[in-house]
């Protein structure tokens, strides 16, 4: 890349834990000043990106090294515009809206679930609206992914089920949007495969390596996947959650996702059947085996020990709100079943339900 002076970019958990320490000591051997930036907070907000292209643009930093999970990485694409561009992340909302060059970023993935590292967007927070918002451009993909499982190993098992849980959700989202095409529904459902193979492991021994590395193959295919396609109502209502009560994304997308599956169903059976074959299910109808994905997605949740909605502690007389803002999210249109304010009613009072 020809960079001098790269800014890390990761939040205090990732300092904290000495990850850190693996990739600082190749710098300081290879005789590369860096600067750090440890200000990325979950479900990352506006003010963070603010605050580090502010310190880029001073530090004249010429590259990103982004360490962490999503949330670390998401940041990163969105300092990467604003150190370069001015402005505020929210000028940039939408699809290929960046027109400069960005700061170009490596990305060092610590997690196995969102896939930032290797797609195009980023979702912020807006911290005024309470609502989360997609930067889209091909301008903001790393240049380099350095994807390697041993960094994921120190997960703890709440955090290896949660994020595993949010790459399913990428990969069968990305299979059965409404424009998906023949990328995005093979390696989706590869992706489910590898997942459903091996995220008991994980969460069950975090040092079993070959289940820590199915996992990461999991999670990069299924972003390639959703970054083919679209994602869909389960990002729909995970985003509002997350913007509106700052939940955490994968918990948002396990603890919705079986009931978006049921609830659309009928809409994408097929596609459901070809679900529970790559989960290595028998069944005999594509009817039968649609009811069989949905179920076994299901269990996976509860054996990996995804909390239920009702955790979340949220008022009922808050769902219309939450439906509202799930309905006006974009990928809306991308569900198999394109789902109305009282849709997503029916759906939160179910999840308030069980």
């Amino acid at each position: 890349l020809g960079a001098k002076k790269p800014m890390i970019v990761t939040d205090k958990g990732i300092v904290d834990s000495g990850l850190l320490k693996n990739i600082t000591v190749l710098l300081d051997e290879a005789d590369i000043h860096y600067d750090l930036f440890n200000g990325v907070e979950p479900n990352p907000r506006d003010e963070n990106v603010h605050r580090g292209a502010e310190m880029a643009r001073n530090l004249q930093n010429d590259c990103l090294i982004a360490i962490g999970g999503g949330s670390s990485i998401d940041c990163a694409k969105g300092i990467s515009i604003i150190a370069t561009h001015g402005g505020r992340i929210q000028d940039f909302q939408g699809a290929e809206k960046v027109f400069g060059t960005p700061l170009p970023i490596i990305t060092i993935p610590t997690t196995a679930g969102s896939g930032s590292e290797v797609t195009f967007s980023s979702v912020i927070t807006d911290t005024k609206e309470k609502t989360k918002f997609s930067v889209r451009s091909t301008k903001i993909a790393a240049k380099v992914a350095i994807c390697d499982p041993e960094l994921t190993v120190t997960m703890p098992k709440n955090l290896t089920a949660a994020t595993g849980m949010d790459a399913l959700t990428h990969a069968i989202e990305g299979y059965t949007a409404n424009c998906s095409e023949p990328i995005a529904n093979a390696l989706g459902l590869y992706a489910v495969e590898l997942i459903f193979k091996y995220l008991r492991r994980a969460v069950a021994k975090g040092n079993d390596i070959e289940a820590r590395a199915g996992m990461l193959t999991g999670s990069i295919l299924a972003a390639i996947s959703f970054s083919h396609s679209d994602v869909a109502a389960v990002h729909c209502i995970a985003e509002a959650l997350g913007g509106m009560y700052d939940k955490p994304h994968g918990v948002c997308n396990a603890v919705c996702l079986p009931e978006i599956m049921d609830y659309s169903r009928d809409y994408c059976t097929s596609k459901y059947a070809r679900l529970a074959s790559a989960m290595s299910l028998q069944f005999s109808s594509e009817e039968e085996g649609a009811i069989a994905a949905v179920k076994e997605v299901r269990k996976l949740s509860k054996d990996v020990g995804i909390p239920s909605f009702t955790s979340f502690e949220i008022p009922e007389s808050n769902f219309r709100e939450i439906a509202v803002k799930s309905c006006e999210n974009l990928s809306n249109a991308s569900n198999p079943r394109v789902l109305t304010i009282d849709d997503y009613m029916v759906i939160l009072k179910k999840l308030a339900s069980k």
